[in-house]
């Protein structure tokens, strides 16, 4: 299976090289990329590089992510998560080639407290949103196989994330403010890419299963709750982590105003992608403990003094 990946630097496609690579030859481009074209503003370059590569799977990882610049950028942003996958489904449906694409809970608008489904009806509140939702349309309309996966609160230990600007904070600070009325599940991008492996071969037996599905991880939590389990977990597993902060205080989202609006809901039922794919989704709890444990060891690493060595 020759597979290739778009947005091999981001935190989602560092993983999906390592999961993906047992399936097949992996041909991996960023937007940097010199050999084939990788970026995704330049979606004629994109298409010819489908066209040239003639993959059998395609892994769609590049987006547009800083949701607050998407604002002010909306034409950028919808070149990048709409008007370049659709190009690229158009070319996979030419190929007979599996897609795969990634999208967002904050293609509704966080209204209630149900976890949505996949049949719900989209209402993005930002630019970021309708694109996401714009692209997520193109590539359903362009090609009958593709696997689109609905996510939320996505990290890893390589790159930034939540957990470690609260690790820096609860350093420097005696009182953290933290957000307490949005809701969703922090996600894992090494359990996104994992499913993601575990799909592609399911899909090769049954491609009838092809579509859109919710995929995060089990349990909810608002961001307040993330943050004192980050810092509890930082104190209990590291004592040498000096743990300043004996606050995590609760705040509405309208304490933290941003150029975007952010859905308060971002539950999202995974009861179709667990029977479809024969899945058990972990808890939240149990990757975020695991990737701390990564950051927490190399935090006590940078931390220590170094010892000279011993030359005899």
């Amino acid at each position: 299976m020759n597979i290739l990946l778009f947005g091999k630097g981001g935190q989602v496609g560092w993983e999906l090289q390592r999961s993906l690579s047992v399936l097949g030859t992996i041909t991996a481009l960023d937007h940097d990329s010199t050999e084939h074209c990788g970026d995704f503003a330049n979606t004629a370059g994109v298409a010819e590089t489908v066209r040239t590569l003639r993959p059998d799977v395609i892994v769609n990882a590049a987006a547009h992510t800083a949701v607050d610049r998407a604002e002010s950028e909306a034409d950028f942003a919808r070149t990048l998560n709409a008007t370049t996958p659709g190009a690229i489904a158009l070319e996979a449906a030419k190929l007979g080639a599996w897609l795969v694409h990634y999208s967002t809970d904050y293609v509704f608008d966080g209204s209630g407290s149900r976890p949505w489904v996949e049949t719900d009806t989209p209402a993005p509140l930002s630019v970021y949103g309708r694109t996401k939702l714009e692209g997520e349309q193109l590539i359903a309309q362009a090609c009958p196989k593709h696997l689109i996966l609905r996510t939320s609160w996505v990290y890893a230990a390589r790159g930034g994330n939540f957990a470690k600007t609260m690790l820096r904070l609860a350093q420097e600070r005696d009182r953290l403010t933290v957000i307490d009325d949005q809701w969703g599940a922090p996600t894992g991008a090494d359990l996104l890419a994992d499913v993601t492996a575990h799909a592609l071969r399911h899909l090769q037996q049954r491609p009838q299963d092809a579509g859109l599905y919710h995929c995060v991880a089990a349990g909810e939590a608002n961001w307040n709750e993330y943050a004192k389990f980050v810092i509890a977990k930082a104190q209990q597993a590291q004592p040498a982590i000096k743990i300043k902060a004996n606050e995590v205080a609760p705040v509405p989202t309208s304490a933290f105003p941003t150029p975007a609006v952010r859905p308060h809901n971002s539950r999202l039922h995974t009861g179709k992608l667990q029977t479809t794919f024969g899945l058990q989704m972990p808890h939240w709890q149990a990757g975020v403990a695991r990737m701390l444990a990564e950051v927490l060891l190399s935090l006590i690493h940078i931390s220590e003094p170094t010892r000279p060595e011993r030359i005899s």
